[in-house]
């Protein structure tokens, strides 16, 4: 008896390190001190010891039941992007750049080809958030996950001068919300997703005219990185006063998190266009509009608060990323919490 014979392929996992060097290799930056295949990955932090309070962020997370779909359509090539996404936009959200990004693969049976196609995905999302993927980490676990599945995690780190943190301290009436366009459903919701939609491969190839594409290409979309956006504006000489990653939870839940006490946000739903794929699920699910809102992010995956002198330069900024902006509402008095009307 030995470990292949107990269903883990040593020799499977050398192989998938060396199909992915050349993707995670493009994710390099300066301050990377090691290589890939260390015990640990160590990256400097001389760069940035002018910064009055140099403050580390972080953000974790997974790419959820949306991996279900890449199962279904045999797609692996994107869920990256998503795992990155969830975990840099956050960092962006509190003001941070990432700087870099470990992942962790756990399957069922480690298909090298696979596990490097995985891997690529994640290493464009570093390289759209300009983070290093230092390291990661792929486990075979057969008899704990099926041979075909996996899921995939990553936690990344950021840094901020303290004194530039997004708190919403500074929030006050007559802010103006600016939303950036999504590009679909993102990463979120897709356990009600799944349970409204046929999941068989037939259907998920099935072209629809309104959405421009098949339904399955529609729901593998990944996740919009904001990350550039997000600096475009801060190099604007723009003062972001609150923002908020539109994740799960929606629009009720996530808004919020970003208010001071005293503060509410007012959100206009017809000042921006609602993609199509959300207006199948509300029909085909007979979901009632709260719970859309409560749900998904609607077509909007990043919002900020802005001083109104600054809603003009926001949007340019926004643009000047190639991100889709729009004025979506303001910011009241009142209790902390959020009115979409």
């Amino acid at each position: 008896m030995d470990y292949k014979n107990a269903g883990v392929d040593i020799e499977a996992g050398y192989r998938s390190v060396d199909l992915m060097k050349r993707h995670v290799m493009e994710t390099m930056r300066p301050e990377v001190l090691t290589n890939l295949g260390g015990f640990s990955g160590a990256f400097s932090m001389e760069s940035f010891k002018n910064m009055e309070k140099p403050t580390l962020v972080s953000g974790t997370d997974g790419v959820g039941t949306k991996l279900k779909l890449a199962f279904i359509l045999d797609k692996h090539d994107t869920v990256g992007i998503d795992c990155v996404a969830m975990c840099v936009n956050d960092i962006a959200c509190a003001g941070g750049e990432p700087l870099f990004f470990l992942d962790y693969i756990a399957c069922g049976k480690n298909e090298p080809e696979k596990i490097a196609t995985i891997v690529s995905g994640v290493a464009e999302g570093c390289k759209q958030s300009n983070a290093a993927l230092i390291g990661g980490e792929t486990a075979e676990m057969p008899g704990f996950y099926p041979v075909d599945e996996y899921d995939l995690a990553g936690f990344a780190v950021g840094i901020v001068d303290e004194s530039k943190l997004i708190t919403g301290k500074d929030l006050k009436a007559g802010d103006v919300l600016i939303g950036i366009a999504s590009s679909g459903i993102h990463s979120n919701g897709f356990s009600l997703v799944r349970k409204v939609f046929n999941m068989k491969r037939e259907a998920l190839n099935t072209y629809y005219e309104s959405l421009g594409r098949t339904l399955g290409e529609t729901l593998i979309v990944p996740t919009k990185i904001y990350v550039r956006a997000l600096k475009a504006v801060k190099d604007a000489g723009i003062k972001i006063k609150g923002c908020s990653h539109i994740t799960g939870g929606g629009f009720y839940e996530n808004v919020p998190r970003m208010l001071k006490e005293n503060t509410h946000a007012v959100i206009e739903k017809n000042s921006y266009p609602v993609l199509p794929i959300f207006g199948m699920l509300s029909k085909d699910g007979d979901i009632a509009e709260q719970m859309m809102y409560n749900t998904f992010n609607m077509g909007i995956g990043m919002v900020l608060a802005v001083d109104k002198a600054d809603a003009d330069k926001t949007i340019e900024a926004v643009k000047s990323a190639d991100e889709v902006p729009y004025i979506i509402g303001r910011i009241d008095r009142g209790e902390k919490g959020v009115t979409i009307c």
